[in-house]
This record gives C-alpha cells, structure tokens and sequence, in this order.
C-alpha cells in the first residue's frame, strides 16, 4: 500500500481578490527559450559548443529575440562558446542574449568578462527563498535571504555602469513556490529599489516554478498576488520559468498568463530537470489553435524536432503534444469516422476556418501530413476504412457498403495488428475487383432502341462472359445496360438478382480518368444481399463488372456452373 502518510498537502495562498479566472489569453507573451543552459543541464551528455551553436541557429530561425546562452561563471564550455558567438557576430541586433549567476562577487565579475562586446545583455541573477530551503540548505532567516538579493544586484549595477552596452536586470526568487508571498513580493521590491528601473528601462522580475508544488490555479494566484502588491510592478517585466514536476507546467503557464504574467521562459518540446521545463512549442500551438499569433516562426515541427532530438540525443514521445507521432493519429472508428465527415463539410462549404472533430489544428499547418492522421486496426471502424479508401485511393465507398467492407478489414487486423493502407487496398482488391471466379465479365455492346418503335425497351446489349473459363454470350434487352443485364442473367444464366442501390464516380480527372461503379446486389431466391465494385474507363463496363463482382461474392452463377459442383 501506497504509503500515503508521509506526505502533507502544500500550503495554498488565500486570495479571494483573485480576478484572471475571468480573463483570456489574447496575445503571445515575451518568449525566452532557455534550451542553452537549464534544458542543457539536464542532458545526459550535455552540448558542445558545435552543437551549442547549431541549437541557437534553430533559435534565431524559430525567431526567438531573447535566449538564455549558459551559465558562463560556472562552465568554461559556456563560458566558450558565448565568446564564439561575440566574436564570430553571430548576435543579430534584435536579439538578445541572457546569462546567468549566483549573486556572488566572483560570479557576477566573471559574467560581465564573458559578455564584453554584447550591445545588449540580461543579467540573470538569482537566489532560493523557500521556507524549506532557508532552513535546510542556507539555514539563513528572511533578512539574511534579503541581503544575499541586494548585495548581488549592487555588484551587477556597479559593473554595469562600467559596461558599454546596455544591461537589463533579471531577478529570481528561486523556489519561489515554496516561499511565502508576502516574502517574495519584499525580496523583489528590496531588489527593485536598488536597481531603480523605470518604465523605459524595466528590469525583469521572474517568479519560477522551480518544483511545481500545486495546482496551476495555485500558482496562478500567487503570480497575480505579486503583480498586485508589488510596489515595483509598474517598472518590470512579470516573468515566468514553469518546471513540470506535477505534469502541468503548461496549465501553470497558461493560467499564470491570465494572471498578469508578461514572459514565459521554456524549452523546445521540454526539455529540462526532472520532468522539464514548460514545453514553449506547446503553449504556443495552443495559441495558435485558437487563432493568436504566437510571434513564433513554427510551421516545420519536423525540423524542429530532428535538430532537438539530434542535439540532446532525446526522442520526443510519440504522444508529446503537437509534435508526438500519434497525435494526428485516430485508431477509434468513432473518431474516424468523425474527422473524415468533418473534412468532407470543409469541402463542401469551401470553408476558410478549420472545423474538424478530435483535430484542433490541420497537421499541414505545421509541416505534418494527413497520410499519417488516420490508422486502422482492431478497433477500428467503418469510418477509418472510408477515410483510408477516399483519401489513399480515392474510392468513394457507398455508406451501406462501409459496414461490409470495414468487417472484412477488421478480420485482418485482429490478425496481424495494425493494417497499412496498401494492405486495406489489397483486402479491397481480393474481396472485389479481382472477384473474377467462376463468373468472369468480358466484353459488351451496347445498342440504343429507343428510336425503335416495335420495342418496349430502350437498350439492347450484348454480353461475353467466361464461366470457370468456358467463353458464353448473350443478348438482352432492358430501360438501360444494368436492367438489360440483369434480365440477361435471369433468363440465359438462370440466376435470379436484384439491384438494391447503386453508385458511381470518376477516380481521377483528365481525359484518361477512370470510374469506379458499387452495385449493392440481392440474391432474390435467398435473401442474401452484397456489394461488387468495378472499375473501368467506361461506366457502363464498370457497372456491368461490378455485379459480376457481387455475383461472385455472393457465390451465385449460371445453372451450367452449379451442376458442375
């Protein structure tokens, strides 16, 4: 049994003056990915600079205008690679570049060293203010917690007055979910009052989910908590850095965004410690879906996942949200059945707004295919072979005939698993165009009557057929070539059939283009009743081939064929 009882629930902020249940998300936040140092920190093999730079050409592309580059007091390969970047100008001056330290005298020297020829920089310092850490790691009280915060952000002020570019200010009240609110909003004004931003030179105030700890709702109380009781809000950008300890990290952002929230930093697909970072592709896909631009260059999540995979030596779930392999992927027949009858309406209406069930996006939008979007297997239904059969093959399968034909591709799959789409058409094939034993359709003339006064018929046809090989004829007449037919096998082949339903349409355009024809046919003497498909350039010789077809399905032939069994 789960021992339940070593655990305790985590304190929940009171603050019923809440208002961001009421708002929406209408635009895209301040993007910060921070793929370069927290995602690369918790990789197995961490990037060389090579590989560094490779992840930050993918970044530029996406349009990120600030990226976090490493930790360059801590890490000479950070340290490295950010001069790589100065020296070699590979720092478009839209962008901006943010490097991070502990609020330590050495550190912060060493940061400003590395960034030397920067136009412009976020300096990112930071210190744990949680209950839990002041007492088990920096056994420090709250002031003591203070002065760490303050001292820093004077070393950082006193370099940045000697530095040529500009420097923007980033401050972290690390396991800030784990600290008391009226704390927090004290560290970040002590800091703010040091660094005297104003409202055209804000600094940045990042309050991270350094341990997700609670609900979303939670955290999006304590964001709007510190956003209004801050007395420096007015003069920062309000920023977030979600982690994904309780699988949430994107609910936390969205709902921090409501809160108040101006920034979001992340990763590409998540990367990070333990769980990861707030996946930033995630969030803004959401955005997207519900129509907001997400001021990101993102239509080829293929490239950005054979870079992110490549580079982290990571593969990206096959559910992963957007970018997973599966997830424009149906195997329920419901579901089928569904998105194909939504992409069918968008035809027809020529409507310009995506409206497809269990879709919230068109894959093409962001560089998927819609081969991969439905599979069929055991659980599949009739509704996934039609989507499969239309848009593969372009057979246009008769309602009443899905039933019959899924049944025949659900067999198959209880077998083997999952069904390909060229297996589905080899099914379809075998089980109707190829049904050509014992009766097997040849040739036919058509006759038109109808300027033939003495007639009580427009058609006259003749028809060659093979029975288990034995070439026959006859000729009938008939209101048409498929009544003609039909009275011919009665009468010279001795079987007694009904037309039920019949269909027809052209598989492809252009003067070469041929028709598939489905006859639902009924054996009048049992009962029993199937379809046959056939194909022809020329509709006639399709219909005929298709109740051939059904004859054969139905296991009816002339009275020669059965008494020869």
């Amino acid at each position: 049994m789960l021992n339940y009882q070593r655990y305790q629930k985590n304190p929940v902020l009171k603050f019923p003056e809440r208002t961001w249940p009421d708002k929406e998300i209408t635009k895209a936040p301040i993007w910060c990915s921070v793929d370069l140092r927290d995602g690369n920190q918790a990789l197995v093999d961490p990037m060389v600079v090579s590989e560094k730079i490779e992840m930050w050409n993918l970044l530029l592309k996406l349009g990120f205008k600030q990226i976090e580059v490493g930790f360059p007091a801590a890490s000479q390969i950070e340290y490295d690679f950010l001069r790589r970047l100065v020296d070699e100008k590979r720092i478009p001056d839209d962008v901006t570049v943010q490097v991070l330290a502990q609020c330590r005298k050495e550190q912060i020297d060493r940061t400003f060293e590395s960034i030397q020829g920067v136009k412009r920089a976020v300096v990112h310092i930071y210190n744990s203010t949680s209950t839990l850490q002041r007492d088990v790691v920096f056994h420090k009280n709250m002031d003591e917690i203070v002065d760490i915060a303050v001292q820093g952000t004077k070393w950082v002020k006193e370099a940045a007055e000697k530095f040529p570019g500009e420097i923007i200010l980033e401050y972290s009240p690390e396991s800030f979910t784990g600290t008391e609110m009226d704390f927090a909003v004290r560290i970040c004004d002590a800091v703010a009052d040091v660094w005297q931003p104003d409202e055209n030179h804000p600094m940045i105030v990042n309050l991270p989910s350094t341990v997700e700890m609670n609900t979303p709702n939670v955290y999006a109380d304590q964001i709007e908590y510190c956003a209004t009781h801050m007395k420096c809000r007015d003069r920062v950008t309000l920023s977030i850095h979600p982690h994904n300890d309780r699988g949430e990290g994107v609910a936390s952002t969205e709902l921090a965004l409501l809160a108040g929230a101006d920034r979001v930093e992340g990763t590409l697909l998540g990367n990070g410690e333990r769980t990861g970072n707030v996946d930033i592709l995630n969030v803004a896909y959401n955005m997207f879906s519900q129509g907001i631009d997400p001021k990101l260059n993102l239509e080829n999540i293929n490239e950005i996942i054979e870079v992110c995979e490549r580079l982290t030596k990571m593969k990206v779930d096959p559910r992963h949200p957007y970018a997973g392999k599966l997830v424009f992927t149906a195997f329920s027949g419901s579901h089928q059945d569904a998105i194909n009858k939504g992409e069918q309406a968008m035809k027809e209406r020529g409507s310009k707004i995506w409206q497809v069930p269990y879709l919230p996006i068109d894959p093409a939008d962001i560089g998927r295919k819609y081969e991969p979007v439905v599979r069929i297997n055991s659980q599949s239904g009739k509704g996934g072979v039609a989507f499969v059969m239309d848009n593969y093959f372009g057979f246009k399968l008769p309602k009443a005939m899905q039933r019959e034909f899924a049944d025949v591709v659900q067999a198959q799959s209880e077998k083997i698993g999952e069904v390909t789409p060229e297996k589905i058409m080899d099914d379809f094939r075998r089980e109707y165009l190829d049904k050509k034993e014992p009766l097997h359709f040849r040739r036919l003339q058509v006759v038109d009557l109808s300027n033939t006064t003495d007639s009580d018929f427009d058609t006259q046809i003749t028809l060659t057929y093979t029975d288990e090989g034995a070439e026959k004829t006859f000729t009938a007449v008939g209101n048409g070539p498929l009544d003609a037919a039909r009275r011919g096998i009665h009468e010279y082949m001795g079987c007694s059939v009904k037309i039920l339903d019949y269909e027809e349409h052209a598989l492809k355009s252009g003067s070469d283009s041929q028709a598939a024809a489905y006859i639902h046919l009924m054996d009048a003497d049992t009962g029993k009743a199937t379809f046959g498909v056939g194909v022809s350039s020329n509709i006639t010789r399709a219909s005929v081939r298709a109740i051939f077809s059904a004859m054969n399905r139905l296991g009816i032939g002339s009275k020669e064929t059965f008494r020869n069994f």
